[in-house]
Parts: C-alpha cells; sequence; structure tokens
C-alpha cells in the first residue's frame, strides 16, 4: 500500500485544527511529532519484526528450492577391524583371520527430470517469499492506523482536559461567589451545597479526563515499544479554525482504488497463486523420476596381496595407496523409479493441495467482500460524522450563549443557583461532545485515505 512509501519523502504535516489552543510542554519532556510516533513504531514494534523474520524464513526456502537444482555430491568411507569370520578381500572368500579393511568413495547425482516438481516448487517459494514481504506491509499499514488512532486519541484527551480544567476554575469561581453572597445574607445554605457538589463533580470530570490522557499515553508508548514509563509529549501546533474534511466519496471508486493498493487483498491474491502452484507440485509425485550419477571408489584389506604374473600371490607387503591405486573403480549410470502404488500418498497430497486451494480462493473472496463492507460502513460514517459534528457544534454554541444569558442575570440574583448550574453543566458536556465530534470526523476521514492508499496528513 502507498501510505507508507510516501510518508518519508514527502514527511506528515500536523495540522490538526483545536478550538482550545496549544498545551504549554516541559523542556524535559520530548515532543513526538505524528511522523517520529509511525517511525518509532515502524522500526521498533515487535510484530513488524515477527513479520520480517518470517519473510526471511521464506526467502531462505526460495533459495533451498532453487539449490535443489544442482547436483548432489556425498563422500562415504569406512574403515573396520574384523575379528572371526569375515570376507577375505583378496579372495572373497570366508576366513576366520583378523585383518582390517577400508571402503572409500564420492558419489554424485542429479535429477533430470521428476515431473517438473522442482521448478513449481520455486515458483510456489517465490509466491510464498512475495506474499511475506506483503504481509510485512500490511503489519505496518496496519500499526500506522492504530498510531494515528491513539495520536488523535491523545489529542482528543488533552482538549478535554483543558475543557475539564476550564469547568473546574469556572465552578471554584462560583463557590467562592456562593460564599460571599451568603455571607451578607442574599443566598441559602442550599446554594451554597448546590455549588459545592458542582465543584465536586468538576473535579471528578476533571480526574477521569486525566486519567483517559495517561492511558492514551500508555497505549501509544507501547505501540513505539518504549518503556510505558516514557515521558514525552506530542504535538499539537495552534490553529484558528478547525478545517472540515471532505465527505463527498463514492464508496463504489474507494473500493475500486483500494482493490489495487490495499495489501490485504494482495495478500489474499499471492497466497491464492501459491496454494495453485502447489497442485502442480503434487503432481509431480505421479511422475517417474529420472536420475544420472557417477560414483569414484577404491578399499584396502590388510589381507589383500599383489598378484604376480602366472597367479603367484606377492609375498611383499601390499601398501596402503597402492590398494587404493589399483582398487580405484569408476561408474556412471542413470537410474529410473517409476511410482506404481505408495499408499495413495501422491493422490492424497494433490487432493489436500487443492482442498487448500480453494481454502486460500475462499479467504481471497471473504477479505474483497470484507474490505468491501469496511469501505461503504467508512463513508457511510464519515456523512454521520459531519452531520453530527455540525450538530453538536450548534449545540454547544446555542448552549453557551444560554449560559452568558444565565450567568449574567445568576450575578445580579436574577437565577437561583441551581439553574445557574444545570446551564453550566449543559455548556460543558455540549462542549465536550462537540470535541468527541471534532475528533470523530477527522478520525473518519483519515479512514478513507487510509482505505485509498493516500499519505495521511492531519
Amino acid at each position: 500500500m502507498k501510505i507508507y512509501s510516501a510518508l518519508p519523502k514527502i514527511g506528515l504535516i500536523l495540522s490538526v485544527v483545536f478550538t482550545t489552543g496549544f498545551v504549554q510542554k516541559s523542556m524535559a519532556q520530548q515532543v513526538i511529532t505524528i511522523q517520529e510516533a509511525i517511525d518509532k513504531t515502524l522500526s521498533g514494534n515487535l510484530q513488524v519484526k515477527q513479520a520480517k523474520l518470517s519473510e526471511s524464513i521464506s526467502e531462505e526456502d526460495l533459495s533451498q528450492a532453487k539449490y535443489a537444482l544442482l547436483p548432489s555430491f556425498n563422500n562415504s568411507n569406512s574403515y573396520n577391524i574384523n575379528f572371526g569370520r569375515s570376507l577375505d578381500q583378496s579372495t572373497y572368500t570366508y576366513n576366520n583371520r583378523q585383518f582390517s579393511s577400508y571402503n572409500g568413495s564420492v558419489s554424485g547425482n542429479v535429477v533430470l527430470f521428476q515431473g517438473l516438481q522442482k521448478l513449481n516448487q520455486i515458483k510456489q517459494n517465490r509466491l510464498l517469499f512475495t506474499a511475506d514481504k506483503t504481509n510485512t506491509e500490511k503489519v505496518k499499514n496496519d500499526l500506522i492506523l492504530q498510531v494515528v488512532t491513539a495520536y488523535m486519541q491523545i489529542l482528543y484527551n488533552k482538549d478535554l482536559l483543558k475543557a475539564s480544567d476550564q469547568q473546574l476554575a469556572v465552578s471554584k469561581q462560583q463557590l467562592d461567589v456562593q460564599q460571599q453572597l451568603l455571607d451578607v445574607g442574599n443566598k441559602t445554605l442550599a446554594d451554597l451545597s448546590q455549588a459545592k457538589a458542582q465543584l465536586a463533580t468538576s473535579e471528578l470530570n476533571r480526574t477521569n479526563a486525566e486519567n483517559a490522557l495517561t492511558i492514551s499515553y500508555l497505549t501509544l508508548a507501547q505501540l513505539m515499544e518504549i518503556p510505558s514509563s516514557s515521558k514525552y509529549e506530542v504535538q499539537a501546533p495552534v490553529l484558528s479554525s478547525f478545517n472540515k474534511p471532505s465527505v463527498n466519496y463514492d464508496p463504489d471508486q474507494v473500493y475500486g482504488q483500494a482493490m489495487a493498493t490495499f495489501p490485504d487483498i494482495k495478500l489474499a491474491g499471492l497466497r491464492t497463486e501459491a496454494s495453485k502452484k502447489g497442485i502442480e507440485v503434487a503432481k509431480g509425485n505421479y511422475y517417474p523420476k529420472l536420475t544420472f550419477g557417477g560414483t569414484l571408489a577404491s578399499n584396502f584389506a590388510s589381507t589383500n596381496k599383489r598378484i604376480l604374473p602366472g597367479g603367484v600371490p606377492d609375498p611383499s607387503a601390499y601398501h596402503f595407496f597402492d590398494q587404493i591405486k589399483d582398487n580405484f573403480g569408476q561408474s556412471i549410470g542413470f537410474s529410473l523409479s517409476v511410482p506404481i502404488f505408495n499408499g495413495f500418498q501422491a493422490r492424497s497430497s494433490v487432493r489436500k493441495a487443492k482442498i487448500s486451494y480453494l481454502q486460500n480462493q475462499t479467504q481471497e473472496q471473504l477479505a474483497k467482500n470484507n474490505l468491501n463492507k469496511v469501505i461503504y460502513q467508512a463513508v457511510a460514517d464519515l456523512k454521520a460524522a459531519e452531520s453530527n459534528y455540525a450538530s453538536t457544534t450548534n449545540t454547544f454554541l446555542a448552549q453557551k450563549d444560554a449560559f452568558n444569558v444565565i450567568e449574567q442575570r445568576y450575578a445580579v440574583g436574577l437565577v437561583n443557583s441551581l439553574d445557574y448550574s444545570t446551564s453550566l453543566s449543559n455548556k460543558n458536556k455540549a462542549e465536550v461532545d462537540m470535541i468527541r465530534a471534532k475528533y470523530d470526523l477527522l478520525f473518519k476521514a483519515k479512514v478513507i485515505d487510509y482505505y485509498l492508499g493516500k499519505q495521511i496528513i492531519f
């Protein structure tokens, strides 16, 4: 897929719009951009390392399949001390004498024909190697989306925490106002208790928001495979407005483009091709196996005697290297092995290969169907997110205006504390809903870019 391949060339531009501004960061903490988060994840994540190791194994399998075409050579050596009844190498008769013997040979052979099994194995292993490389791309691609999700969750939780801080500050201020009004006799203890309850609620909301932010930092740290105790910040530039992403997508067009770029589809297709080639590999067991080979051999026995002209044994010692030289022999030949019956092993291997092919065909179609389903769902979710964002924005603006009026009336004693607290809670809830809808809309747009293989830019 093209998502990550384009990232190092152009660079991710983090331009997420914030309505709440930039949060100051400690100089002691590392500031991580979205690009750095992705780089750290892809370089250190164990899932990527596992995928690359599987890729290396497939590459070695491919190399081994190619080497299988080469001739094989073997050397055999044996040295024996014989006791009791043994074969005399000089006369080829059995006797009870003790003697030592040595036999050595070098042989080589090459398979000339085996139903094209080795060539088909090379083709299958090449497809499997490509599939594992594609699987590595898929793992990286999935991790990129997970990093984007975790990164955006941090940004959302930071905005949520800021809104909670603002609510807490207002609640503290109102408690002070209630206490002052109570002191001069303009408010009752019930009003003061309501203000304290509102403050307690604000403190709880602030604690929950802080915990959520901590968890989101932990999630991203785990994806990057850095210590969970690491302290870092994410880059959040100040922007004046939130630019809503486009939602005008045709699901059929998105699906058509994703079919050509999405690693899941490519991976499923490669596995189907590899299993199809596996049928040809299995069928090779039906064919005869023709082998060409040769052997160089010699031997030595302590009982051997050199034979003189006339058939008389030479009484002098017959040394080791002299025997090796005199007994040196060579042979070449062809070997043909014809399978007649092997307990239906060949037939079973072919049938299993065909079943595996059908399984991978089904898996490929499931991957296509699933992609079609999630893309249609993603396009529908994006449009729904746009409507939700518009609605929550309007609701927040209305609740904000309503609260401003209530606040002014409350300051002059025309509204009781219950109405004021209710209006404040409604405004804060509307703001939180709007923040959530904003990030939901942005994320849903990035999901479409993900399936289109586009560079992920915020």
